[in-house]
């Protein structure tokens, strides 16, 4: 973080340092709420294969934004204002996440083919209606949206980086004091039960925590499919333990080095011949093809 804001400087001091300041909230707010959000859904899960973004949520949040343009229009929505809008949003996704989710995580035997098989249905669903509302937009429209489907860390609005770091630092000591309850429910139902753990509260709790957290990185930069999942699973190498108390910090480390190291690369030494989202989703798409075969193969 130190090399990013203060590599090559020249120029207008004032201007360049906080456009930078800006980029560098705008990725540890992403790093806290990507790899913090796996984290929680794979306890939740009990798999270190899924994710939030393979189980449709970015795909849900996809859709409410091009419903909002749809359904309200474009000036409605200017008039929400930037903050209004992702409220509205956040909203939206933490209701309709809670009802399509919380089911399939408070069963005995969750399956991972079903599991997998029902995100995938569920995220084409979303796509399917995304893709239907999105040919029926106006030009005007569709270009509005369609610069909010590209993730990009470049051009979060001050407003909104507030309004989320505010969430974020409400939402970091309640997931650190939940830390060992964590541990007891990623043990298993039966057993995070019978150690007197209520499940079906901890368990709806964690969900809104997630889609709340997943709410924050998409609007702040679009969707990430698998910065989350590959953090997340490097925490578990790294880390040395199951502890969540050691895993959460691990995680949210390794989103910085991710977001900020590469970003710092890209810029200066490969001259922005790159996304950083490319790059990210190439590496992370490849851990989860090596996961997932590799688990199959057992």
């Amino acid at each position: 973080m130190a090399l990013f804001m203060t590599v090559n400087l020249g120029g207008n001091l004032h201007y360049i340092l906080v456009h930078r300041a800006l980029i560098l909230a705008t990725m540890l707010l992403v790093a806290f709420a990507a790899g913090v959000s796996t984290l929680l859904f794979q306890t939740v899960t009990h798999n270190r294969v899924l994710t939030p973004s393979i189980m449709g949520f970015e795909a849900l949040f996809v859709l409410l934004q091009t419903a909002m343009i749809f359904f309200i229009d474009a000036p409605g929505i200017s008039l929400l204002g930037v903050v209004g809008k992702f409220l509205c949003e956040s909203l939206l996704l933490v209701l309709f996440s809670a009802l399509l989710y919380r089911w399939l995580f408070i069963g005995r035997g969750n399956d991972l083919h079903l599991l997998l098989l029902v995100g995938i249905i569920c995220g084409t669903l979303f796509r399917s209606f995304a893709t239907l509302l999105q040919r029926l937009l106006t030009p005007g429209e569709f270009a509005i949206l369609q610069g909010r489907m590209f993730a990009t860390f470049t051009r979060a609005p001050p407003e909104l980086l507030g309004v989320s770091a505010a969430v974020v630092l409400a939402a970091a000591p309640i997931i650190w004091r939940m830390r060992f309850r964590f541990d007891v429910l990623a043990l298993g139902r039966d057993t995070a039960v019978s150690l007197g753990i209520d499940y079906r509260h901890n368990v709806t709790a964690i969900l809104l925590l997630v889609s709340v957290l997943v709410a924050i990185s998409t609007a702040l930069v679009g969707p990430l499919t698998f910065l989350g999942f590959m953090v997340a699973n490097l925490a578990y190498l790294i880390g040395g333990s199951h502890q969540h108390r050691f895993l959460l910090p691990t995680a949210f480390l390794l989103g910085i080095i991710s977001l900020v190291g590469g970003q710092l690369i890209l810029e200066h030494l490969l001259k922005m011949s790159g996304a950083l989202s490319v790059v990210i989703e190439f590496l992370g798409g490849s851990l989860f093809l090596f996961l997932l075969l590799k688990k199959a193969t057992l």
